[in-house]
Formats: structure tokens, C-alpha cells, sequence
């Protein structure tokens, strides 16, 4: 309301990751729908700009645009938009990706090859997201695998985003049930966070401990945990730390309770 605009977006973004981080789906459709109107309309009339002045529907900077709008109809559940916002941006750069292989490097720029494929690698992530969001943690995992294989050849296997990627294909697999899969993942993740200081690797161990519970091994969950929670409070990121001590909580019950059901243990719980 004071005109302070780029302050408001930088709050609301930081908004929307603590909301995700605590899995609190009424903060995170109130931040959507707070920062999303206005979003919608600059995104529409910065595409048709672009269009209008020759520039090609298949251009990064058109496709950015449109993955962003795709975001955006995604937190508000309108999933018929959401959907063929995806299909856009996969198929599109998926053809883009295939023709610009075979052209050789002094009529195209391997850098701009790589910022397309990356581009695709971040759809693929998005979409992925989107898809665990929704239950559908099968078809996430093949969008997870493909953005991992993206990220590791074109940027490396120590890469910030690779280690994310890693990370979250470990919680598709966990989602459903696979957890040695998962922890074979998650571990190689936590090694990469901690080699590299990764600025969340406590994130990271948290889906380590996670999946540890999740396979009853419980001593080795609670020490994960707790180096989770301290590398959390160091970092200062309270919401993270609300989370992790709720889930030494839960750790403890299960460990009072005795073995659990696979049922009863099923994924979907980690960020």
C-alpha cells in the first residue's frame, strides 16, 4: 500500500517458502492468492509484448513466462489451466531441446543449449511438485528423474539444485512406500548438502530422518533429527524447527508404540 513493491514481493516470496516448509496449505493458497492477481495480469501483458515485437512462442523468455503463469494456476487448484500450462512448456522445450542438439557450436552457443535444457529440468522439477501435491507420487518420481539427470549432466552432481532434486526425488519414492529406494537417494543427498554446505541442508536431514522412521530404524532417525533441529536453530529458520521438533515428537510415539503397519508409516510427510 506505501508503493514499497519490490519489499512486498521479496516478503511474500519469503512467505510462500515458510508456508511450504510447514505444509500449511491455507497459508500457502493466502499467499498465492495475495500476490497472484497482479502477478497474473504483468505476466499476460509481458507475453503479449514479447509476441507482438516478433518474438517466437518457443523463446526461453516466453516459456518462463508462461511456467510462471502455470505456477501461479496451480496454487489455485485450477487444474484444467495448470495442466495444459505444463504440457506447453514440456513439449515445447522438449522439441526445442531435440533440434538444438545437432547445431553446431558457432551458430548456437553451448551455454544457450544448456539454459534451454535447464529450463526444461526446472518445468520438469515444477511439474513434478505439482504432481506430489496431488497425490500422484508415481508420476512425480519419472518427473523428478528427468529433472535430476538434466541437472546432474549439464551443471554436476554437486550443484545446489541437483542436491534439491535428489532430496525430493527421495520424498516421491518415499510417498510411495519405496523406502529403500528413497533412502539409497536421500542419503547420497545428505552426504552432497553436508560436503558442500548446502544452505538447507537441515531440510535435507529432516527427509533423511524422515525416511529412516519410516523404515523403523529409529535410534538412527532420532540422531538425524537432532542434527537436523541444530543445524535449523543455527540457521535460524523457526518454521523448520517448529516441524522437526513435531516429528522427534512423532518419533517418540512411534518408539513407545512399537513396530507400525506399512499403512500406518506411508510417505508423503517430508519436504
Amino acid at each position: 500500500m506505501k508503493g514499497e513493491l519490490e519489499e512486498a514481493e521479496r516478503l511474500l516470496h519469503e512467505a510462500a517458502r515458510l508456508s511450504h516448509q510447514s505444509d500449511n496449505k491455507q497459508a500457502i493458497i493466502y499467499t498465492y492468492d495475495t500476490v497472484s492477481p497482479g502477478a497474473e495480469k504483468l505476466f499476460k501483458a509481458a507475453m503479449s509484448y514479447l509476441l507482438a515485437g516478433d518474438m517466437k512462442q518457443d523463446d526461453n523468455a516466453i516459456i518462463e513466462i508462461s511456467l510462471k503463469l502455470t505456477s501461479i494456476y496451480a496454487a489455485r487448484n485450477e487444474d484444467k489451466l495448470a495442466l495444459a500450462g505444463y504440457e506447453f512448456c514440456i513439449l515445447t522445450l522438449e522439441e526445442k531441446v531435440a533440434k538444438q542438439k545437432d547445431i553446431p557450436v558457432d551458430e548456437l552457443p553451448e551455454e544457450e543449449k544448456s539454459n534451454t535444457r535447464l529450463l526444461l529440468g526446472m518445468t520438469l522439477d515444477s511439474y513434478a511438485r505439482y504432481l506430489l501435491a496431488h497425490s500422484q507420487a508415481s508420476a512425480a518420481q519419472k518427473m523428478y528423474e528427468r529433472a535430476l539427470q538434466i541437472s546432474m549432466e549439464v551443471q554436476g552432481e554437486t550443484h545446489p539444485q541437483t542436491v534439491v532434486l535428489m532430496n525430493d526425488l527421495a520424498t516421491a519414492l518415499d510417498a510411495q512406500g519405496l523406502y529403500e529406494d528413497a533412502y539409497v537417494r536421500v542419503r547420497r543427498a545428505s552426504e552432497l548438502a553436508q560436503q558442500t554446505e548446502h544452505p538447507e541442508t537441515y531440510v535435507v536431514l529432516n527427509n533423511f530422518a524422515g525416511i529412516l522412521m519410516h523404515k523403523e530404524e529409529y535410534s538412527s532417525a532420532k540422531a538425524v533429527y537432532r542434527e537436523a533441529l541444530q543445524k535449523a536453530e543455527a540457521a535460524g529458520d523457526g518454521a523448520s524447527v517448529r516441524h522437526i521438533r513435531k516429528e522427534l515428537a512423532e518419533l517418540a510415539r512411534r518408539q513407545r508404540k512399537g513396530p507400525v503397519s506399512t499403512a500406518s508409516s506411508s510417505g508423503g510427510e517430508q519436504k
